[in-house]
């Protein structure tokens, strides 16, 4: 790796990625940062998203392919000292590389395509855990699309991006959507829309998923307010078998999203 080992917690360079922890700088400097191998591996699979890359020197040895593949792309790549690392991290144990990267969201018509068959909608989702956690069970239950609404949070928050484990570089993220345009965009494009919410009178055993179908999930404490509800066709909610008195917000959405994505693959 070419260049001198990056010591300095103060230096210019290192203060550039390290303000991108703050929403408002990651918005004005339109990049936010990618932690772990994972996201990496993830980012440097689109033209053009890694903007410059940091690694450790045993990140380096431990992961050279990534690190080859950054300079093959003419990304810069700078060793970096623990400290540094630990500066830039947003972990209890960093990893050792990070990528700073340009924001990836798309406009909400560019996010919904015309045949689209399975959508997430996140609002009021405080959480970046849990939505980063949506965000990939989404992706892997084969959704179109995750739409993140204005009242929800940054799916550029570190501990989000880390809780999506690189599929927020996979499918079209739309943010800052309000919800009421979101739904009748989807809508309009022939998608049956479902709240999910434990106060619905049905359960997912009780409705026809095989269609096109958009779920929208909320907040993790009081769920959906009553005008987002009365935007849906139809409030749903998991069934519970046992005597549990609820599911948390990225299981019961899991549970959702593949019960609709399994009816959509019935024969």
């Amino acid at each position: 790796m070419a260049g001198s080992e990056l010591t300095n917690v103060k230096s210019p360079r290192v203060k550039a990625a390290r303000r991108l922890t703050k929403r408002s700088f990651r918005e004005q400097d339109r990049r936010f940062l990618a932690e772990g191998p994972q996201a990496v591996r993830e980012a440097l699979k689109l033209d053009g998203v890694v903007v410059e890359l940091f690694a450790t020197a045993e990140a380096e040895l431990r992961h050279a392919e990534l690190v080859a593949e950054a300079r093959a792309q003419g990304i810069p790549v700078h060793l970096a000292s623990g400290e540094v690392m630990a500066e830039l991290s947003q972990t209890v144990t960093p990893q050792g590389l990070l990528a700073v990267c340009g924001l990836v969201h798309v406009a909400l018509e560019e996010g919904l395509p015309e045949a689209a068959r399975l959508v997430a909608v996140l609002a009021h989702v405080r959480d970046p855990g849990n939505a980063g956690t949506v965000l990939r069970a989404a992706d892997a239950a084969g959704a179109d699309s995750v739409v993140f609404t204005d009242a929800s949070v940054d799916p550029y928050n570190g501990k989000c991006v880390r809780a999506s484990a690189g599929s927020l570089f996979h499918l079209p993220v739309v943010t800052g959507a309000p919800v009421a345009h979101a739904v009748r965009a989807l809508k309009e494009r022939g998608l049956r829309v479902l709240a999910a919410d434990g106060a619905g009178e049905k359960t997912l055993d009780d409705v026809d998923l095989s269609g096109p179908t958009a779920w929208i999930f909320g907040n993790e404490a009081w769920g959906l307010p009553a005008d987002v509800l009365a935007l849906a066709d139809e409030v749903v909610r998991v069934p519970i078998y046992g005597k549990a008195e609820s599911l948390n917000l990225a299981t019961a959405a899991a549970v959702c999203l593949y019960a609709s994505a399994r009816s959509q693959r019935v024969p």
